[in-house]
């Protein structure tokens, strides 16, 4: 499956009532973070820019994705199941209206958190989205005033092709963004996830496996097997979502089959329901779970995102900083504020 974005398709990300004015050409950085054991600092040619939650922007190639997008700021509410809402503590390092041209979004799955009713209201109907099956069906339904038409559903382990949206190119290749679904549990497994199966409280999640690479010619003009594997990867993102540790993440590794993961956002927090004063479920990893994580898939480098912008959340940064120090892991971690970016290198001898 393809996803072709070219300067002539390339679609405005906000209505024009909800554009507020001239859209900007880059994002408004605050600090510059690099691999905190290599010296190449300046060659860098690829970034993820932190907003807030789980709320980022990765740019490489011409391409700029944005992921999970959640633009409310502090004091604002947002509705998370059948009586439960949360608070958001925090503002976001810029404001939806502000944001340079994006080509698509990823959506992890749909939660106000990380696709709030601002958001909902204020995306251009044809702008593309790469999310879960059940999201796609939430956000095409005949039921919607306005349903999206771009939306595109990956199952775990399914693919899509983003084809490279300027004419950025080698003499051989062309950039290439391959996604893919990986495995996520919302829900802990047992009673509560049958429960949760039966009421559907709480909506089936995604991660997500960027790999950013080369394609010999136009991507589109092979077919999906045979682009798959002529795709050369240069650097591997792996997006945990809102996941608990659960056995089916144990699947990850294999499905890599010894490939290495460059960079690993891991969504943290330890987010509680109903709430962090009454924590009767937890429903996002907490900094043990997001060690064990970092033990299993191995990655380079871990910046942790989602972590302390609502009131749901029971394990702090802190908790996550002092497991990474006791486990000798504070070289291998970057820890961006809203606002930071981290750029990164993506290599041309491809694996």
């Amino acid at each position: 499956m393809h996803l072709t974005i070219t300067p002539s398709s390339r679609v405005a990300l906000l209505r024009p009532q909800a554009q507020a004015g001239k859209t900007p050409n880059n994002l408004p950085i605050k600090d510059v973070h690099t691999h905190p054991r290599s010296s190449s600092a300046g060659r860098e040619d690829a970034s993820v820019y932190f907003i807030g939650n789980a709320t980022t922007v990765l740019e490489w190639g011409g391409f700029r994705i944005l992921t999970d997008p959640n633009f409310l700021h502090a004091g604002d509410h947002v509705h998370l199941g059948p009586g439960v809402t949360s608070q958001r503590r925090t503002n976001p390092a810029v404001d939806l209206d502000e944001l340079p041209p994006m080509d698509c979004i990823l959506l992890s799955h749909y939660h106000e958190d990380h696709f709030d009713q601002l958001v909902e209201e204020s995306l251009n109907r044809d702008f593309p989205i790469i999310t879960t099956p059940h999201a796609k069906g939430c956000l095409t339904s005949s039921s919607k005033p306005e349903p999206f038409r771009a939306v595109h559903a990956l199952d775990f382990f399914e693919s899509i092709l983003l084809d490279a949206p300027t004419n950025i190119e080698t003499e051989t290749a062309t950039p290439v963004i391959r996604v893919t679904g990986m495995p996520g549990k919302h829900v802990p497994p047992g009673t509560l996830s049958a429960l949760n199966d039966l009421l559907s409280a709480v909506p089936p999640t995604n991660g997500w496996l960027l790999e950013l690479g080369w394609a010999d010619g136009s991507a589109n003009a092979q077919d999906d097997e045979n682009t798959s594997s002529e795709l050369r990867t240069g650097y591997r993102i792996y997006i945990s979502g809102d996941t608990l540790f659960v056995d089916e993440l144990r699947e990850i590794p294999k499905w890599l089959n010894g490939k290495h993961v460059d960079l690993m956002l891991v969504h943290l927090g330890g987010t509680t329901i109903p709430g962090a004063s009454a924590p009767l479920v937890m429903v996002t990893m907490d900094a043990k779970q997001g060690i064990q994580l970092i033990h299993l898939i191995q990655p380079d480098v871990t910046i942790p995102i989602h972590f302390d912008d609502y009131d749901v959340f029971l394990s702090p940064l802190s908790d996550f900083q002092d497991k990474i120090k006791q486990e000798g892991l504070k070289e291998r971690v970057v820890y961006l504020n809203r606002g930071d970016q981290y750029r990164f290198t993506v290599r041309r001898n491809a694996d």
